[in-house]
C-alpha cells in the first residue's frame, strides 16, 4: 500500500482546489484528517493545501476577468479603495470566493493579487495545521 500516501495527498490538494473555486469543498476537514493520518506531517499537507487552494483562487480571478468590465458600481468601491490586500481574506467561505472573482472583474494586475492571495490561504491552514498540532500533543 505504498501509494496511499500519494493519494491522500492528491485528495487533499483536489479538496483545497475545490474549495477556493465556486464549487463546495472541504479543504480544512482534508487537512486535519491528513494530519492526524500521517501525524508525522506538518509542512507538506499544508504547502499542499496552500497550493491547491491558492490555484483554486487564481482560476477564480481569471473567471473574474472574464466577466464583462462595466462601471464600478457602489459595493465594489469599498473594494477599490483597499485593493488587494482585501484578498488576505480570501480564505473566508463564500466571502473570499466573491473577493476573487471581484479582483478579476476589477481588473486588478496579478502582481498585487498573488502576495495577499498566498498569504490569505497559507495563513489560514497554518492556523488550522497549528491549532491541530497543538491539540494533538
Amino acid at each position: 500500500m505504498s501509494w496511499l500516501p500519494d493519494a491522500w495527498a492528491a485528495g487533499l490538494f483536489a479538496s483545497a482546489f475545490l474549495s477556493s473555486t465556486l464549487l463546495p469543498g472541504n479543504s480544512e476537514v482534508a487537512l486535519a484528517a491528513y494530519l492526524l493520518k500521517y501525524d508525522q506531517a506538518f509542512w507538506l499537507p499544508l504547502m499542499l493545501a496552500t497550493l491547491g487552494n491558492t490555484l483554486g483562487g487564481i482560476v477564480t480571478v481569471w473567471l473574474g476577468t472574464r466577466l464583462p468590465a462595466t462601471a464600478i458600481p457602489q459595493r465594489a468601491a469599498w473594494l477599490s479603495r483597499h485593493g488587494a490586500v482585501t484578498l488576505a481574506l480570501s480564505w473566508v467561505p463564500v466571502l473570499g470566493d466573491a473577493l476573487c472573482l471581484a479582483a478579476g472583474w476589477l481588473r486588478w494586475p496579478w502582481r498585487r493579487v498573488l502576495p495577499w492571495l498566498v498569504l490569505g490561504k497559507f495563513v489560514r491552514y497554518l492556523a488550522l495545521a497549528a491549532s491541530l498540532r497543538g491539540l494533538l500533543q
